[in-house]
C-alpha cells in the first residue's frame, strides 16, 4: 500500500529524515516511536504532503503510484488521513459541516455527485454511535473550546467517516487520560480492516497496549535504526533508547 524509498526530508535547508525506507501493507497497523527530534512528526507531515518540507531524495508510493509531486488535497483524496498533535479550532463551522464538506470534496475529485443527505445522516449516525460521540457534540464548532480528550476523537470521528486508506495518528495519545485513550484506542480498532493501513507515532508503549502494532519501527536522527515486532515497544518502555543509540554507535 504503502512504500517509502529512501527518502530524505528538510526543512529550511535543514536536514531531518536521511534515507527512510518502509513498506506498509494493507491489514497492517506499523507503530513508529523514537526520541524528540528523530522526525517523526516530519516523516507523517512529509507522506501527507505538507508543503513545509522539501524532498530531497528518494519517492513515496501509495499503491504502486509516485504520490512526491501531489498536493496535501490531493493525497487526502487518495486516501491519505493525517491527524494533528495539535487540531485547529475553526469557530462557526460545526463538526458535522466540517465533514459533509470533506467527503464531498473527495467524491468531486473522483467524479462523484454529492452524497445525498439521507445517507450522510445515516452515515453519521452510525460512526458516531461507533466511537461513543453524542449528538450534541456534532453541532459544536470544530474543535474550538473541545478537551484534548474531545479533540482526538473528533479526529477518529473524521477519520471513520472519511474510510482512509492509509491513516496516520501523530501522536494521538498525547494529552489523553486513560478514559479517552481508551475510546479513542477503540475507535481505531473498529475501523482497521484487510483493506486499510495504520500508522501510529508515538513516545509511549501505553497506546500499543490498546493497538497492537503488527510492526514497531524506531526512528533516529532521520534514519529508522531497528525494527521489530510488539516486543520491541516493550522493551523500549523498559529500557529507553541509550540501548539503541549503544547499538547503532557500536
Amino acid at each position: 500500500m504503502l512504500k517509502i524509498n529512501n527518502l530524505h526530508a528538510s526543512v529550511e535547508d535543514k536536514a531531518i529524515l536521511r534515507g527512510i525506507n518502509l513498506d506498509i501493507k494493507p491489514g497492517e497497523v506499523h507503530a513508529i516511536m523514537g526520541p524528540n527530534g528523530s522526525g517523526k512528526s516530519t516523516l507523517a507531515s512529509v507522506v501527507a504532503g505538507k508543503e513545509d518540507y522539501e524532498v530531497n531524495e528518494g519517492e513515496i508510493l501509495l499503491d504502486g503510484e509516485n504520490i512526491d509531486e501531489l498536493g496535501a488535497e490531493e493525497r487526502a483524496h487518495k486516501g491519505v488521513f493525517l491527524s494533528f498533535q495539535y487540531p485547529v479550532e475553526i469557530p462557526g463551522v460545526s463538526v458535522t459541516n466540517f465533514i459533509k464538506t470533506a467527503i464531498n470534496e473527495t467524491r468531486k475529485a473522483k467524479g462523484l455527485e454529492d452524497m445525498p443527505a439521507n445517507e450522510m445522516l445515516k452515515l453519521i449516525r452510525e460512526k458516531s454511535q461507533m466511537l461513543e460521540i453524542d449528538r450534541k457534540f456534532l453541532s459544536r464548532s470544530l474543535n474550538e473550546g473541545f478537551s484534548g480528550g474531545e479533540k482526538k476523537r473528533n479526529e477518529i470521528f473524521q477519520m471513520a467517516m472519511l474510510e482512509p486508506k492509509l491513516a496516520i495518528l501523530d501522536e494521538t495519545d498525547s494529552g489523553l487520560d486513560i478514559d479517552a485513550l481508551r475510546i479513542v484506542a477503540n475507535g481505531v480498532n473498529k475501523l482497521k480492516s484487510k483493506d486499510n493501513a495504520v500508522v501510529v507515532i508515538t513516545h509511549y508503549q501505553r497506546l500499543l497496549d490498546y493497538i497492537v502494532p503488527d510492526h514497531v519501527h524506531v526512528l533516529m536522527n532521520g534514519k529508522i535504526v531497528k525494527s521489530g515486532g510488539a516486543e520491541l515497544a516493550h522493551e523500549l518502555e523498559a529500557k529507553g533508547y541509550d540501548w539503541i543509540k549503544e547499538e547503532v554507535n557500536a
